[in-house]
């Protein structure tokens, strides 16, 4: 019954054109859709205009559904709430992936919710087979994870985490999505209405999608220091994180908190410098591939599940890595 369901994603943009974790959302579909025999299906929510057509039909999706309207300038996770449930019930998906961050897990969360359908979260792999569509996801802060098998007709609405379904190199195969447009009425009975969006942190790559973090802690010492990791983080392609007490102390937005109580990040590499290593911060980076800590303190708790441990004060061993860094990659 579910072998000819379509497998559908929710895309989001940054200046009209896809975020980085959209190619690993279109991925992810695709792995599930070979196995099920199925079309991918992306959908964007977007003002009239706000986009840029030639990056969407290169996404990889079988099709890109683009739905505008004035409603869309800001994220506001009522309407587009609204628009795709209605579209979740005429198509009937067998699944429905977002990106798991704070868009991501709001929208599918009210998903689940008006649809009625089972939800889960911060997936790290899926599988398709004879009995039905199984998820991976870490629990216990990350310490083990848990394989759940999805029961139901669906619509599964799943979040993915970042910098996990990600293929091995570029797909050549790839056809050109066959873009197709709809624009919809301004809403009069919206319960929230967003005057605003503050975008707050370094710069514009969000943390939970960098392949890079650069995080400081208390061995920082002080805000202003916070601008050597900024540097290194933008030789290296990065975004900054912080840890908890960081953040307590008012050196660095929440939205840069790294760990149990912040967000969860999975990058290539993850710098920590003067961060302790506590549990708590430990959950939220863990997954992280190569683990490179900086701290003065050889007994430190980060050094246990570094990759590679360096024994200094990060505010004299940061700057000489962003020169070593530049001059690797300018030559």
């Amino acid at each position: 019954m579910n072998a000819s369901r379509p497998i559908w994603v929710y895309i989001e943009l940054n200046e009209g054109r896809p975020k980085p974790v959209a190619s690993e959302l279109i991925f992810a579909a695709r792995h599930l859709a070979t196995a099920n025999g199925a079309p991918v299906e992306a959908f964007v929510c977007a003002r009239v205009g706000g986009y840029d057509a030639d990056s969407l039909k290169a996404l990889g999706a079988d099709r890109v559904h683009v739905l505008q309207g004035d409603d869309f300038e800001l994220f506001n996770s009522q309407i587009i709430r609204q628009a795709l449930a209605e579209r979740i019930e005429q198509g009937k998906p067998l699944a429905f992936l977002l990106a798991s961050n704070n868009h991501g897990k709001e929208l599918g969360a009210a998903l689940s919710a008006q649809l009625l359908t089972g939800y889960a979260g911060d997936c790290v792999g899926l599988e398709m087979s004879a009995q039905g569509l199984s998820v991976k996801r870490p629990i216990y802060s990350g310490k083990a994870y848990a394989t759940t098998l999805l029961k139901g007709e669906g619509a599964h609405i799943l979040t993915l985490r970042a910098n996990v379904f990600r293929p091995d190199s570029a797909d050549e195969s790839k056809v050109e999505s066959e873009l197709i447009c709809e624009e919809l009425p301004t809403l009069k009975d919206t319960i929230a209405l967003i005057v605003k969006e503050v975008i707050a942190g370094s710069g514009d790559l969000d943390i939970t999608e960098a392949r890079v973090v650069v995080s400081g802690g208390l061995g920082m010492q002080n805000a202003e220091n916070f601008k050597l990791l900024e540097e290194l983080a933008h030789t290296l392609g990065g975004a900054v994180g912080a840890s908890r007490p960081v953040v307590d102390n008012g050196w660095r937005d929440y939205s840069n908190q790294v760990g149990q109580t912040g967000r969860t990040v999975s990058p290539d590499l993850y710098i920590a410098c003067g961060i302790s290593g506590a549990i708590q911060h430990q959950a939220g980076m863990s997954a992280s591939k190569c683990i490179v800590a900086i701290n003065s303190d050889p007994h430190a708790a980060i050094f246990s599940i570094a990759h590679y441990g360096i024994v200094g004060d990060a505010l004299t061993v940061v700057p000489l890595l962003n020169e070593e860094f530049k001059k690797i990659l300018n030559s």
